[in-house]
């Protein structure tokens, strides 16, 4: 049986993904590229006659930018390890797509273009000419829907074809204007695919321009004799979405009711599968008590009360409102919500000299911080990406939406009646909300103007289509990629972590435990902060996971020695009065949740993705410092009103 390999490339949002994992199924894996941090998918597809190894391209618009992306795919195409070239393209915007197409056709010959979303084309009454189309490129061309898996067959014989064909004289090319041309003769020894991507790297902007103008013309030239639409326009319900989803008077409300909705079905959502996993993994602590039952009893301790419980307190509180929020974040993705967000919040952050894509990143953060950082790979500039990453903690994870709903709910909900409350409460939260991206824009713009100075570069967002999430592809990548990733992560610091914890609450000096010793040394900088040492302990405490935050605080204020659950919200309420809350100590506690360090889950991606310690420090420090500040004027406020 014979075996090829083929380079998968397209435009980010024409289904490229929807494609490989169509052909290949569950028969792939991913890594990063050979000294490199971007990352590819390889997979593989087998017929009766042969084998096809895919090698699936990051998502691009152009073979001749700068960004690491755009020259793994550019370097991988040119350097002729693929037997055929895979282009994909949008049916519904195909002379966007084309301009991509026109870059591979000039490296090479063997090449097949898949036109996608050949259904939603006929929908809107687009129709194309593959034969003309075919003809145009010199190269097969297939129509595909990778959804309902309508000419794959089609796709895979002609990928056989022509990776199984001879190479033979290819007179196809590109005719640049004068200019240009002149500077490719210069550079004649090498293959012209080459010398264009060598001049359009060179920095000249108006040869640049030539090489895109030349290519977009053909493009054009090409579209223009393939695709016809006799309406000439798009969808009513796409134009009418989009006056209201990027209108400036309707799109950043819009916004805040869609982040809203998604923050009430992942808090309210979570809450019965959170108790019922936490009764069943709680519930298991006797039966490993009775294993170790002949182990001394700080052994048992040890294990059971301080590794198994934290362990077992993070997946019940962490797992259920990941697996809410991720697919429905993934299926706003795959809706083309997303874009729409970034659209409205792109002159926000480029005002802090940051990147407009940051605002998905930072959506993303809501979710999981760690997550958010690893989805600043989106972001080309190495600049723009690191102030993006040091600055996604300063929007809550779903791992501190407990103690901020708790605090919110017990503090803040005015009212008599149960609904005035539940609404009281729903505007304090998205309040907060507000709150902390105007703190990661302050953060953004700080960073941008002292040790991160550089300009803003501008980026190209393209606003795709609206289409109906799949619910196969949403919960496979929401649930594996991300969800059970970061869940991972979580417990190789939770565990040992949970072992820490038991020590200091148990292990007695002087009549109290080493947990009262240093809960006394914190407490003259939490009195300045408006708290207590016992409160600051506990977000030390709760660098493993910001789940925990609580239950170590109530662990410390009971002497209970192992990690407590607070049970009803009127018992929590009347054990933190009884230390000496106050509506000022759950505002400034609110603003520590808000502000400080970020987790170790997150702290070892930052190490991860950006490749230096010192980085990680400052994404460390940085909200700490800013959390503090923020607590001490808002102690210092109180304190002047006489509150």
């Amino acid at each position: 049986m014979e075996e090829y390999t083929v380079a998968l490339a397209g435009n980010p949002n024409v289904g490229k993904s929807s494609l490989f994992n169509r052909l290949t199924g569950l028969h792939q894996h991913t890594g990063n590229w050979p000294g490199k941090t971007v990352e590819l998918a390889r997979g593989t597809c087998r017929d009766k006659s042969a084998t096809l190894h895919l090698v699936d391209l990051p998502g691009t618009y152009s073979l001749q930018a700068d960004s690491p992306e755009e020259q793994v795919a550019g370097d991988f195409i040119a350097g002729g390890e693929a037997d055929v070239t895979l282009v994909v393209a949008d049916a519904t915007s195909l002379r966007r797509s084309l301009h991509l197409a026109v870059q591979v056709r000039q490296m090479t010959s063997r090449m097949v273009l898949c036109v996608n979303l050949i259904d939603e084309a006929r929908r809107r009454k687009i129709e194309v000419d593959f034969k003309r189309l075919s003809c145009a490129l010199g190269v097969p061309a297939v129509a595909v829907s990778a959804r309902s898996g309508e000419g794959l067959d089609m796709l895979c014989a002609a990928l056989r074809d022509v990776a199984s064909r001879p190479a033979a004289p290819d007179r196809w090319h590109v005719t640049y204007g004068p200019a240009v041309e002149r500077e490719l003769a210069v550079l004649s020894p090498l293959p012209r695919h080459e010398a264009v991507r060598q001049l359009a790297r060179q920095g000249n902007e108006r040869l640049r321009d030539g090489i895109v103008a030349a290519q977009m013309e053909r493009a054009e030239a090409i579209a223009a004799v393939s695709v016809r639409r006799p309406d000439g326009g798009t969808d009513c319900r796409d134009r009418w979405l989009d006056r209201l989803l990027t209108s400036r008077r309707t799109g950043i409300p819009a916004m805040l009711l869609l982040l809203l909705l998604v923050f009430y079905l992942t808090i309210w959502g979570a809450n019965y599968p959170s108790a019922l996993l936490s009764r069943w993994l709680m519930g298991l602590q006797e039966p490993l008590r009775g294993l170790l039952g002949g182990a001394p009893w700080w052994l048992r301790g040890a294990l059971v009360d301080g590794m198994y419980r934290t362990v077992a307190w993070v997946v019940s509180v962490m797992l259920p409102p990941m697996a809410v929020f991720f697919p429905l974040f993934t299926a706003l993705e795959d809706a083309g919500l997303l874009p729409r967000i970034a659209f409205d919040l792109d002159r926000f952050f480029r005002g802090a000299g940051a990147h407009g894509r940051q605002s998905l990143t930072m959506c993303m953060g809501f979710g999981c911080n760690a997550c958010g950082v690893t989805g600043c790979r989106i972001i080309d500039s190495p600049r723009e990406r690191l102030v993006a990453m040091l600055t996604n903690q300063f929007v809550p994870c779903n791992g501190r939406f407990p103690t901020l709903i708790a605090l919110i709910r017990l503090f803040f909900s005015g009212g008599a009646h149960t609904r005035t409350r539940a609404l009281s409460a729903t505007g304090v939260f998205l309040a907060v909300i507000l709150f902390s991206v105007a703190m990661t824009w302050l953060a953004s713009r700080l960073l941008s103007s002292t040790v991160l100075r550089g300009e803003t570069s501008s980026f190209s967002l393209e606003l795709p289509p609206y289409r109906m999430p799949r619910l196969g592809q949403v919960l496979v990548r929401s649930l594996l990629d991300r969800t059970l990733f970061v869940l991972g992560r979580a417990l190789t610091v939770a565990a040992p972590a949970g072992l820490l914890i038991w020590i200091l609450a148990n292990v007695r000096a002087g009549g109290a435990p080493l947990l009262t010793h240093l809960s006394g040394v914190l407490e003259p900088l939490g009195r300045l902060m408006g708290l207590d040492g016992m409160i600051l302990l506990a977000f030390l405490l709760g660098f493993p996971a910001n789940e925990i935050v609580l239950p170590v605080l109530l662990m410390g204020y009971l002497q209970t020695g192992s990690l407590t659950d607070y049970g009803e919200l009127t018992q929590l309420g009347a054990i933190l009065t009884g230390h000496g809350w106050t509506a000022v100590t759950a505002l400034c506690a609110m603003l520590l949740c808000l502000l400080h360090f970020p987790c170790g889950t997150t702290c070892l991606t930052l190490r991860r993705e950006t490749g230096s310690w010192k980085w990680t420090v400052v994404g460390f420090l940085l909200p700490t410092a800013m959390g503090v500040a923020a607590c001490m004027l808002t102690h210092g406020a109180a304190h002047l009103l006489g509150m």
